[in-house]
């Protein structure tokens, strides 16, 4: 019996091409705006870098620049061991299109596995509605889906008090949160956590602008591995400033656990 291959994993699959590089070819259903998400790049990225550390297959923490628009087609990850540590690996590595550097990444890679089972938070899981209350893809406006392909690769779903911005409202709070699967029923997992962390829209359609946001830099930490089923995934700023904002990201797995955090620095969209 066969089995279809689920979309992320196809799309995020990567060859070895020679000592410490990896051919990859990205695919162009996960575009956005003037390029690809940032958080699709940094899955193939960090699929290289699992590829390169057999027995240190999972992301702990990995700083990302993103240099410039990367586009579907071919393209290069090369990656660097800098420290090779028991528990803990470092590496630095880069993905290319041609002569252009698209991502600049320093990474540190383990085996979650591994890691000590005892949880002291005092972060609160989001209270969504469930989610049959909730607003989906069919509500989003075409020319957003027209803008944001890649909204047809996974399921998202808003409370619908955080759905104003599909009808062109907005509350001013700089905040989403949603329920969130990718499309297939593929389970999350570490690496699907890197693209999670980037998939909701700009929270600045949450202040009234609406359009493609480039991420600067961003800087997202896996803390465990996610259990199956619906994740839950926040986004607020808090500060919009000098054409830029961050944004601050949490994803909590169907145990009620936070498996991962991130913040990036990105571009606001301009105002229409």
């Amino acid at each position: 019996m066969t089995t279809q291959r689920a979309e992320f994993d196809a799309d995020t699959t990567v060859t070895p091409a020679g000592a410490g590089r990896y051919a990859a070819q990205l695919a162009p259903g996960w575009k956005v705006g003037g390029g690809l998400n940032g958080g699709y790049q940094l899955a193939v990225i960090g699929t290289a870098i699992s590829a390169h550390l057999p027995e240190k297959p999972d992301p702990v923490a990995i700083s990302a620049y993103f240099l410039s628009a990367a586009e579907a087609g071919p393209a290069t990850v090369d990656v660097e061991v800098k420290r090779a540590g028991g528990r803990m690996s470092t590496v630095a590595a880069e993905m290319t299109q041609g002569d252009a550097t698209r991502v600049s990444v320093l990474a540190t890679y383990s085996d979650l596995d591994r890691f000590d089972g005892d949880v002291r938070t005092t972060a609160v899981e989001p209270e969504l509605p469930p989610r049959e209350e909730c607003v989906g893809r069919a509500d989003v406006p075409s020319y957003v889906l027209e803008m944001a392909p890649l909204m047809s690769r996974f399921d998202m779903l808003f409370p619908r008090e955080q759905s104003g911005w599909t009808v062109g409202e907005h509350t001013g709070e700089g905040r989403f949160q949603a329920w969130f699967r990718l499309a297939d029923d593929r389970e999350p997992d570490p690496l699907a956590l890197l693209l999670v962390l980037d998939a909701l829209p700009p929270v600045t359609f949450d202040l009234g602008l609406v359009g493609w946001a480039p991420t600067l830099e961003l800087s997202a930490h896996v803390r465990a591995k996610p259990a199956p089923g619906w994740l839950k995934v926040q986004h607020h700023t808090r500060n919009l400033a000098g054409g830029m904002f961050e944004e601050d990201c949490e994803v909590w797995d169907s145990t009620g656990r936070l498996v991962a955090q991130s913040r990036q620095l990105a571009l606001a969209p301009r105002a229409s």
